[in-house]
């Protein structure tokens, strides 16, 4: 044979392993995109046109009339690699772009991607049938046979993914991403060239010039798949080189196919002096002799692949901790989750804790294949489990052992994260108490200064009220000013209380009976509400309980509310008081039948200071706020309350065993 002969069947061969390694590679990988997926339908059109012509052309060596069977199977490979390798080319590169953007293609681009598949549909019923007809098919130029049509339709896709290249490396952050894609643009570009001049200008007239021309392109076709295996190998190019036990295994069985095929292949030149079953044993033991460079190489290469895992992972820890020093553990578990999926390409991963948050049975995680679960475990329990999901059917070596090392690290990570949560709840609760010292010696200093003067300007009116023979108009001023004076004696006592060091969380009194405070104070206030012609109702769905809290808190908490849906309501309105038992927790519910509050308001009325009323010192849900974390309850709004009107505060106490 001659040696364009062999370089041939060497192109074709290594054109079938790697091409099937790609095919290989990404159906192990099965990430649920659309490149993969294109990537992975254009690796078996590649393989299915090498395969066809590596059976065609060894067919025409081996047998002197080649049988029409295998010659007809081996067209129809070529044919189907041929026909859908144009559209699939264009179709990968707009996979690409939309991969890189993380948004949805645009309508040119979709519109391109259709235009590029229309000619299938007259190649596959019109031209490719045409390839079964005699004479045999040359499979060097297997496109020849089907006209100047076909070379336009694939010099076209070859200009498409010039002009897509392009754009990918002037978009390139990563020199090697930008290498990557300008080769690519020089192998299209002259690809497109060449294919023009074979398929449409008719090639080069001398037979031996066109076979080796031919036997060129089918070496220097390899090119764009083995970059592509090269970087995704090397570089992890996105993120599908990952699962590395898949690559060496996967590598491993192509070189013992390939070294296989090369045994054969000396069987038969050797058939003359030796039996074929003694030149396969020779060939065999012979790699014993490759053993210990092969153990050293294959030790080196594992070392640094273990270097590799080990710095990649303290790099994660060492950012896992960084992020739970911030003292947010809600923060800490959605950091941990989104950076341990992005760094070992999973497709799920879910951090739940024994306690805290996210404790209790999780929502199943969408799209998720079973999850594998890490507990995370101290000497003494398991505080949680770590559970991850890979795309394909089950986790790699080394991602399984990153993990179960993971695991082991985080419980001490989380415990740093509480306690420095802990002792930035301290500091703010110090802030907190040491701003409202200040505000307390202000409304202390304002009050002294205040209310003695205001006291006695009340007296003077009081006792001028008393004189009958006070004119009608000077007595209704002097109503008028001691009813502004008690009114800004009401807001300096307002501003007193809240000022008021509060108690620590769970340090309050035990013991306050709601039911009765709540019926004296509906009692107390039910003549202000008749005055305003609103009505107060009071509805009692539990008997007396207990909750946790002082008496003076538990007034200044429903004693607010009541008098704020009060002073909203029009004249008509009513204010109802609902008193019910849920679970371990009393629930009283303060209803207005106002206009509700406007959704702009609805973040700030818990700010103190702030209020709509002309009237109002704006301090009035901020004591609520501050007396209830005092007995550890909670406060919620719901606005419009019923029929799309009024304001429902629902307050929840813990209740005294």
């Amino acid at each position: 044979m001659s040696a364009l002969l062999y370089l041939r069947l060497i192109g074709f061969a290594a054109g079938t392993l790697v091409h099937l390694f790609l095919v290989v590679l990404v159906a192990g990988y099965r990430r649920p995109r659309a490149f993969e997926r294109v990537l992975f339908f254009l690796a078996l059109t590649l393989f299915l046109f090498y395969s066809g012509a590596l059976l065609g052309l060894n067919a025409e060596i081996y047998y002197a009339s080649p049988p029409p069977a295998t010659l007809a199977f081996a067209v129809v490979l070529v044919a189907a690699g041929l026909g859908f390798l144009p559209p699939l080319l264009v179709h990968l590169h707009a996979a690409y772009g939309a991969t890189l953007s993380e948004a949805r293609s645009p309508v040119w681009m979709k519109t391109l991607v259709c235009a590029a598949y229309l000619p299938v549909f007259y190649f596959g019923p019109f031209a490719f049938p045409g390839l079964l007809e005699t004479p045999p098919l040359a499979f060097l130029w297997p496109g020849s046979r089907i006209g100047v049509s076909y070379g336009v339709w694939l010099a076209g896709a070859m200009l498409a993914a010039v002009f897509f290249n392009r754009r990918f490396a002037r978009q390139a952050t990563e020199p090697n991403v930008r290498r990557l894609h300008q080769a690519l643009i020089y192998f299209f570009a002259v690809g497109a060239v060449i294919v023009f001049y074979t398929y449409v200008l008719g090639g080069p007239r001398d037979p031996s010039w066109s076979a080796g021309l031919g036997t060129a392109v089918m070496l220097s076709s390899l090119f764009p798949s083995s970059l592509l295996g090269y970087f995704i190998l090397r570089y992890n190019f996105l993120q599908i080189g990952v699962q590395r036990n898949l690559v060496y295994a996967v590598s491993a069985a192509f070189l013992a196919l390939l070294y296989l095929a090369v045994v054969r292949r000396v069987e038969t030149w050797l058939e003359p002096a030796l039996p074929p079953d003694a030149t396969a044993s020779i060939l065999l033991f012979v790699l014993v002799v490759f053993f210990e460079p092969l153990q050293r190489r294959v030790g080196r290469a594992l070392h640094r692949t273990f270097r590799m895992e080990v710095d990649r992972l303290q790099r994660l820890t060492s950012e896992i901790q960084q992020e739970a020093r911030r003292g947010d553990l809600s923060r800490l578990l959605g950091f941990v989750e989104a950076r341990v999926r992005d760094e070992f390409g999973l497709s799920a991963v879910r951090l739940r804790l024994r306690r805290g948050p996210r404790a209790g049975n999780p929502a199943p995680v969408p799209g998720a294949r079973s999850m594998q679960a890490f507990p995370l475990r101290t000497d003494r329990e398991e505080v949680g489990v770590l559970e991850a999901s890979s795309f394909g059917a089950v986790l790699s070596g080394e991602t399984y052992a990153a993990l179960e090392f993971l695991a082991e690290q985080l419980p001490a990570t989380l415990d740093l994260c509480r306690l420095i949560e802990e002792k930035l709840a301290l500091e703010r609760e110090l802030a907190e108490r040491e701003r409202l010292a200040l505000v307390g010696q202000m409304a202390a200093s304002i009050s002294h200064n205040l209310k003695n003067p205001l006291g006695s300007m009340k007296t003077v009116l009081q006792v001028q009220l008393e004189n009958p023979q006070l004119p009608v108009a000077l007595r209704k001023d002097c109503e008028m000013v001691v009813g502004e004076i008690d009114r800004l004696s009401a807001k300096l006592g307002q501003l007193l209380r809240y000022a008021k060091p509060s108690l620590r969380a769970g340090a309050a009194p035990q013991g306050v009976a709601v039911l009765a405070l709540a019926e004296q104070l509906v009692a107390l206030l039910r003549h202000e509400a008749e005055r305003r012609q609103v009505c107060l109702e009071l509805e009692r769905e539990a008997g007396e309980t207990l909750v946790r809290g002082s008496e003076e808190a538990l007034s200044d908490v429903l004693s607010n509310l009541v008098v704020n849906a009060i002073e909203v309501l029009p004249a008509g309105g009513r204010v109802r008081v609902r008193i019910a038992r849920r679970d371990a927790c009393l629930v009283v519910e303060v209803t207005d039948d106002g206009p509700g509050i406007p959704l702009e308001f609805r973040e700030k009325i818990f700010q103190p200071f702030f209020t709509t009323k002309p009237s109002g010192t704006g301090l009035g849900l901020a004591i609520v706020e501050r007396r209830l974390a005092e007995m550890q309850g909670s406060i919620a709004l719901v606005t419009p309350a019923e029929n799309g009107r009024g304001t429902r505060f629902i307050v929840t106490l813990p209740i005294v065993d």
